[in-house]
This record gives structure tokens, sequence and C-alpha cells, in this order.
């Protein structure tokens, strides 16, 4: 079994998904959330089909994370039932998937480092 996952929830299109985010994030139940705007959602709800635009929030974080991921985002948010799913993550970049653990484990603050932010083809980071 995978030591990392990827949680993903859906809120409402005028849900303010950057700030759950953040409060996710500076909670430490998650190293990282991407945040999707405008997904189009068809289901099922109260026998009826339901059509709508939503935002899909990408969670990393270890299996160790998921149930208090899951507490904090009971708490938060504004769904009766929000999806909530939990995929493994099977292969991935190694410096990635190190500083997911070590935000994890407390070990390096949770924005992620200059030297990921990429840069044009070229150019020297200043």
């Amino acid at each position: 079994m995978s030591e990392f996952v990827m949680a993903l929830t859906t809120l409402p299109a005028k849900f303010d998904a950057v700030k759950l985010a953040e409060q996710l994030v500076n909670a430490g139940v998650v190293a990282c959330v991407n945040v999707l705007p405008a997904v189009q959602s068809v289901y099922t709800w109260e026998g009826a089909t339901e059509v709508a635009v939503e935002q899909q929030l990408l969670m990393k974080a270890t299996r160790a994370q998921v149930p208090a991921l899951w507490a904090a985002l009971q708490a938060r948010h504004p769904y009766q039932v929000p999806e909530f799913i939990v995929l493994p993550i099977l292969e991935g970049n190694p410096a990635y998937l190190g500083w997911l653990s070590k935000v994890a484990l407390g070990e390096a603050p949770a924005v992620r480092p200059k030297d990921r932010v990429p840069k044009p083809k070229g150019q020297k980071r200043e």
C-alpha cells in the first residue's frame, strides 16, 4: 500500500475553496491542495439528475494524515454528503514525494521550495 495519497472533494462554484485549502495546509492535514475551478458535475441527487458547476480539490497527503484530513474537511464542508475519495499515489517524482513526506512529518515548511518553480529555458534563476 502506498504511503502517499491524493484525496478528492468538490465544492460549490461560489465557495471560497482557496481559503479552505489554506486552512487544510495550515492545519497540517495536507501538504498541497490544487483548486480546479469550474468543473462540470453530473449526478443523481434525491431522485433527480443534477448538473452543477463546482470546484475540484486535489489534496496530496500521506495515508497517516487521512483521518485528520477527513475530520477537518467534514467540519468545514458545505455539502450534506461531501465527496471524499482517497486514491493511492503509486509513483511520482522522488524529490516531490520526499518533500511531501517532510511536510507531513512537520520537518519542512508547507510552502514549496523556490527551486521547484519552473524557469523558462535559457534563463538564469535569481
